[in-house]
């Protein structure tokens, strides 16, 4: 494979993630303004995407072992909370813009729990061991995840326990 049809394959995994996480916002919206079916178009939409993003990122060799991929995740998780969101929260607050300082802070709080959670997975996954975890909750409003119960209130966001959504197991995606 040429160095261009690599970065041909990285560009395509990024516009599909991205249409992906579009359409399910655009999927929200329909539904909120009562239209079940463009909803439900832009949703197999999504999904579509998916597909087709997993399969760009397979052809790239992106998909290595779970100690692997967790090792990366926990790399990733840590340089967007230790570097990314701190330098554009700043930037947000220079520039006055709220929505993106909450944006952003939201984010990164998240990001340190999943740090938090890839480092136990990591040194599970070490010892050729699965990792043990309680339910899982997300905060539909801010991304905070919380193993076992929710609080009354969200820590980050300040919302109510009953917007924090189960995470159940999910079947395999096969393209």
């Amino acid at each position: 494979m040429t160095d261009q049809s690599t970065r041909n394959l990285n560009e395509a995994f990024k516009g599909e993630s991205q249409a992906n996480r579009r359409y399910l916002a655009f999927a929200q919206q329909a539904e909120e303004e009562g239209l079940a079916d463009v909803a439900r178009l832009f949703r197999a939409a999504a999904e579509s995407e998916t597909i087709h993003a997993l399969n760009h990122l397979k052809a790239m060799d992106g998909v290595k072992t779970t100690r692997e991929n967790v090792a990366d995740a926990l790399k990733g998780e840590v340089d967007e909370s230790d570097s990314m969101y701190p330098m554009f929260m700043d930037q947000a607050k220079r520039d006055a813009n709220n929505k993106a300082l909450t944006s952003f802070f939201w984010a990164n709080e998240a990001e340190k729990i999943h740090a938090d959670f890839y480092e136990r997975a990591l040194a599970a996954v070490k010892q050729g061991n699965d990792l043990k975890l309680g339910k899982l909750y997300i905060c539909v409003v801010c991304g905070h995840t919380v193993e076992g119960t929710p609080l009354d209130k969200c820590p980050t966001c300040g919302e109510g326990a009953d917007k924090f959504k189960l995470v159940e197991l999910k079947p395999r995606l096969e393209p």
